[in-house]
């Protein structure tokens, strides 16, 4: 039995899929007018480990990933996205692009980043401007069962109106604000101060770069709707888990079960999964801060993506974990570590999964991953795998298939490790980049790699 915490109903629960053997699952996306961050990908790694955890027991997955490439406005982070700055808007005018220029680029930068962290890429990958059209129809079918109002900037959902026929707005949500309505409105046009925007219109004296008709007039949808038209089109209108960071809890999330279920009158949502905040040295990650890291800062400090998502996998991902470069190194030195053991270790590839599924070791790997995916625990089973007196070719078949739920590209990194038993000048060549990289010598290292590269042909330096 896999277990998993529920942020709806705050508690570990035993999951029942709505369909036997098959599992819907929806991930909140980025919203891609700037660079994903390390703090993103942990949300997302999260989500690739549930995904290959299920898959691993024997479900069959469909998991569908939005990419939101409209921007969403700056308000949210005060508590009303309907307000504000559009973030792609802002994002045209400080890199002199278009908003579907910036769109593209960025969209494109995560989904090869998604490939470098090894992820199980999703089944279905939306965009919201290519699904504007259910957008307006979910947006009508809200309004035609009386659940909005019009202002001068937008149509607007009722949250009231809402509860009043019955419904609960804010279950989800790590705000007791938002169920008091307590918070400030800065939209005074608003019956409500919890109310939000399901579609903006456009300035009627500026032209925007992503605007579209509708039955209402020019303009954009909201931030919330895209997600709840969206998932509801590739998973149905009932689905079974929903992913996301934990900032989402206190409003987004709130907003998309009030709009599906207000649209559709049908539980939305069966399991609500939140991964919490990556802290960075100790304290807020942000882009104001300078320390908002993505993954090309990673690799410009000469770690690599597995080294990341190794650190990930030593926290669990309800507590929060805190970031530093010194940490990212252990994890490094660990996993270098890992795959040296492994390129030692016998294989035998004619072994049953039979036999692995008896093992004691595979058994404690499948309850620690079945236990709201505790990672950290998985991953010290490998290492008691490599104590334990079991001959090496078992050891080394158990170890290769935790790594379907663990995705650190063992077996690739192995071969790799093979592959660079190269001349002794080449070997040291290597071991002078190491201290380079360990010592920070940051031009040294990048000096070596090209002399590697240009007159050895050795060009795949990761982990090395």
């Amino acid at each position: 039995m896999i277990r998993f915490y529920n942020s709806l109903g705050r508690e570990v629960q035993d999951f029942k899929e709505i369909n036997d053997g098959k599992v819907g699952i929806y991930t909140c996306g980025p919203t891609v007018y700037s660079y994903v961050t390390i703090g993103n990908w942990r949300t997302y790694t999260l989500s690739d480990f549930l995904v290959r955890t299920l898959e691993f027991l024997g479900y069959e997955v469909k998991h569908v990933m939005n990419i939101t490439d409209v921007g969403h406005l700056t308000g949210d982070n005060e508590g009303d996205s309907s307000t504000g700055e559009d973030r792609m808007e802002k994002a045209e005018r400080k890199e002199g692009k278009t908003a579907w220029e910036i769109a593209k680029f960025y969209a494109e930068d995560f989904i090869n980043g998604m490939k470098q962290m090894n992820f199980n890429l999703p089944d279905v990958l939306p965009r919201a401007t290519e699904h504007i059209e259910e957008q307006i129809e979910q947006v009508q079918e809200i309004i035609d069962k009386g659940f909005t109002y019009e202002t001068s900037d937008g149509i607007y959902f009722d949250t009231k109106k809402f509860e009043d026929a019955g419904h609960k707005y804010g279950e989800l949500s790590n705000l007791d604000k938002i169920r008091e309505g307590a918070r400030v409105a800065i939209n005074p046009e608003k019956k409500n101060p919890r109310d939000f925007a399901l579609w903006k219109f456009s300035p009627k004296d500026k032209k925007r770069h992503m605007e579209w008709d509708s039955p209402w007039g020019i303009g954009f949808p909201g931030w919330h709707i895209e997600c709840s038209a969206m998932s509801m089109k590739y998973l149905g209108e009932q689905f079974d888990i929903h992913v996301g960071g934990e900032d989402l809890m206190s409003t987004h999330h709130p907003c998309e079960i009030a709009q599906a279920e207000a649209a559709k009158d049908v539980k939305f949502v069966n399991y609500w999964i939140h991964g919490a905040f990556l802290q960075v040295d100790g304290g807020r990650m942000g882009k104001s801060l300078g320390n908002a890291y993505s993954l090309h800062d990673i690799e410009e400090q000469g770690f690599s993506p597995m080294h990341l998502r190794y650190f990930y996998m030593s926290g669990h991902y309800k507590k929060k974990l805190n970031f530093t470069w010194e940490a990212l190194e252990s994890s490094r030195s660990a996993y270098e570590k890992l795959i040296k053991i492994l390129s030692g270790l016998k294989s035998d590839d004619n072994i049953e999964q039979n036999e692995l599924k008896e093992n004691s070791f595979y058994k404690q790997f499948a309850e620690a991953i079945s236990s709201d995916i505790n990672i950290p625990r998985a991953l010290a089973t490998i290492w008691e795998v490599l104590k334990s007196d079991l001959k090496d070719e078992l050891k080394l078949a158990l170890i290769l298939k935790f790594d379907e739920v663990l995705g650190l590209e063992l077996r690739k990194e192995m071969n790799r490790e093979d592959d660079l038993e190269m001349s002794d000048e080449v070997v040291n060549l290597i071991a002078e980049r190491k201290k380079a990289r360990d010592e920070k010598n940051w031009e040294l290292a990048d000096s070596i790699r090209d002399k590697l590269r240009d007159e050895f042909g050795v060009t795949d330096l990761q982990g090395k």
